[in-house]
């Protein structure tokens, strides 16, 4: 490495940690500020059709223990148990009355299923992808050179480094290395 290089690599090197530095304090900021439900590992979750839900059904009444929408994690398993006398549907699944059912939730997506245990006749499942550490890190990757290249630029505008201390270094250098 020539000594004329020198304060510029530690420049770029000193804005990398400090690009660094920055861009984790914003993104983790940001995501534990807008961090969700869904921002965890795939899980079993429990649906229970109650008894008397046919019932409620018929009169066109919903069960108030059935959300009309449901969000899950890629991977999740949505068991639904069945406490009814009456058989039910969600989608594929079909449930005698006193049993469980279960789905795995492979895709990411909006699913919109037949459903027998609610007025409507239908059920709403968001399927989402997991942010995941490794997201977490991929976008940290992402950020940090464009922000480091934006500091060294920034630093060398607002504090440029002065040519002349450079040129007297590098003849000192080279004088010592001649003797």
């Amino acid at each position: 490495m020539r000594p004329e290089h020198r304060p510029y690599i530690l420049r770029l090197i000193v804005t990398l940690l400090m690009a660094l530095t920055l861009v984790v304090l914003i993104n983790e900021g940001f995501y534990l500020f807008q961090k969700e439900k869904t921002d965890r590992a795939p899980q079993t979750m429990q649906l229970v059709i109650p008894e008397g839900a046919a019932a409620k059904v018929a009169l066109g009444e919903p069960v108030p223990s059935i959300p009309e929408d449901m969000v899950f994690v890629v991977g999740d398993v949505l068991e639904v148990k069945n406490e009814d006398t009456t058989d039910h549907q969600l989608g594929p699944i079909w449930v005698p009355a006193g049993s469980t059912g279960s789905l795995v939730l492979e895709d990411a997506n909006k699913y919109s299923y037949s459903c027998s245990f609610t007025p409507s006749n239908y059920l709403g499942i968001d399927v989402r992808q997991a942010t995941t550490f490794g997201t977490r890190l991929t976008a940290l990757g992402i950020a940090t050179p464009p922000m480091a290249v934006f500091l060294f630029i920034y630093s060398l505008l607002v504090f440029p480094i002065n040519s002349e201390k450079v040129k007297k270094a590098s003849d000192l250098e080279g004088d010592s290395a001649n003797a």
